[in-house]
């Protein structure tokens, strides 16, 4: 039976449903159904173009790995990525207060196309394409670009399980 999570812009009032990809990234499904429910603060993408994340500590007992990696993500992809400490610059992980943390997760959505997962400071960041948005991306979306517009600032993504 297929699962499925919620993802909420809290201040925006605003969700869509995404559908785990368990034949996909069975680990990262796994991983990331059993520590739900997840969310901090939401950020913007400056590179990747159309992504939005949420930043949380490590909660897999052990890393899925990479499975069903993209650098290209297409509208609708729900991505994780793990970070070790040392991946991440000082000031940005100061700037979002993650500076105390040996690693992060990176827990993101893409609302729109021509994504290309490319870091000046690293090269290429493939992630793991764990589930789908399969209903609400269009509001879902306008409400992510209107956090490129006004700001990210008071808002909140959240991560939970939609159960029956």
């Amino acid at each position: 039976m297929p699962r499925y999570m919620t993802i909420s812009l809290e201040k925006r009032g605003v969700s869509c449903v995404a559908e785990l990809l368990e034949k996909d990234a069975p680990r990262t499904c796994d991983a990331v159904w059993d520590a739900l429910p997840q969310g901090s603060d939401i950020y913007h993408a400056k590179y990747a173009r159309n992504e939005v994340y949420a930043m949380v500590p490590r909660f897999a007992a052990e890393e899925p790995g990479q499975e069903n990696p993209t650098v290209t993500p297409i509208p609708g992809d729900v991505v994780y990525f793990s970070f070790p400490g040392g991946m991440l610059d000082r000031r940005f992980k100061e700037e979002k207060g993650i500076d105390h943390l040996p690693g992060v997760i990176d827990l993101a959505i893409f609302y729109g196309r021509n994504n290309l997962l490319l870091n000046g400071d690293v090269g290429w960041v493939p992630g793991n394409v764990y589930a789908s948005i399969v209903e609400g991306l269009g509001p879902m979306a306008e409400a992510c670009h209107d956090v490129w517009r006004s700001g990210a600032i008071g808002e909140r993504l959240t991560y939970r399980r939609l159960e029956d």
